[in-house]
Order: structure tokens, then C-alpha cells, then sequence
């Protein structure tokens, strides 16, 4: 089976921006991953925000979508009761919208790793008490 890698916001930015603190560890990362990276569009709106905010185009975040390396395959409207339940349980952090949309998404795989630079990551459990399996840098 093959393992499923559900994209938070920060490698996206990372991505995009050179020099943004972790840039290389994910443009070595992505090269050893198969796309597409699966996120919802609550990470691409919370990308373009941060992306835009360092001077940087949209078009590059727009096309990853475009030529499948990225792909959105997750509804908010579907799943808004989980999403709304993971909000509460975590609201001492708080949690966001994109990261309960990612905690929910890695309960749809068993074979899943949630790319993040995000430490509350190490918090979130899924399917109420699992660990979610990370892929984040050392020093994050």
C-alpha cells in the first residue's frame, strides 16, 4: 500500500519561499515523495496567505495544483461535524480550521504521514487517542 502524505501549510511556504527557514529540508523531502500530496483548501488559502505576504506570486502555489502535484480531496462541507468536534477538543491550542481538516484527513488512511512544520502535530491525536504519523524537520 502505498503511504499517503497530507500537506500542511508551512512545507507548502517552504516550498516557495528560498529563504524561508525550511526550504531545503523540503525541497529534499518532495523529491523523494511521489505526488500527488494530498490537502484540503483551507492549506491553500492559509499557503496563498503566507506566500503572498513574502512577496512571492501566487502562480507557483496555483500550479502545483494545476499540474496534480498537489491535490485537494477533502470537503469541509462533508466533514464539518469532525471538523467542528477536533475545533473543540483542542480549542486550548487553538486549533485551526486547516488543521483539523489535516487530523481528519489522516484518519481516512491507515498508511498516512502528515508533512508539517507544525509542532501541535506532536498534540493532535486522530481516531481520538492514535499518534499521527509526522514528517517534519528535526529542529521543528
Amino acid at each position: 500500500m502505498k503511504e499517503v502524505i497530507v500537506l500542511d501549510t508551512g512545507p507548502i511556504m517552504s516550498y516557495l519561499v528560498p529563504n524561508s527557514q525550511h526550504h531545503a529540508w523540503v525541497v529534499d523531502e518532495w523529491a523523494r515523495l511521489d505526488p500527488p500530496l494530498y490537502t484540503c483548501e483551507a492549506v491553500i488559502s492559509e499557503a496563498a496567505h503566507r506566500v503572498r505576504r513574502e512577496n512571492s506570486g501566487l502562480h507557483p502555489l496555483l500550479e502545483l495544483v494545476e499540474i496534480g502535484v498537489i491535490k485537494i480531496n477533502f470537503s469541509v462541507q462533508e466533514e464539518i461535524t469532525w471538523i467542528a468536534r477536533l475545533i473543540a477538543k483542542y480549542r486550548q491550542l487553538p486549533m485551526s480550521v486547516a488543521d483539523a481538516c489535516l487530523v481528519r484527513m489522516s484518519e481516512f488512511h491507515d498508511s498516512c504521514r502528515v508533512m508539517t512544520t507544525d509542532t501541535d502535530f506532536r498534540i493532535y491525536r486522530r481516531n481520538g487517542r492514535q499518534l499521527i504519523p509526522v514528517l517534519m524537520p528535526d529542529q521543528a
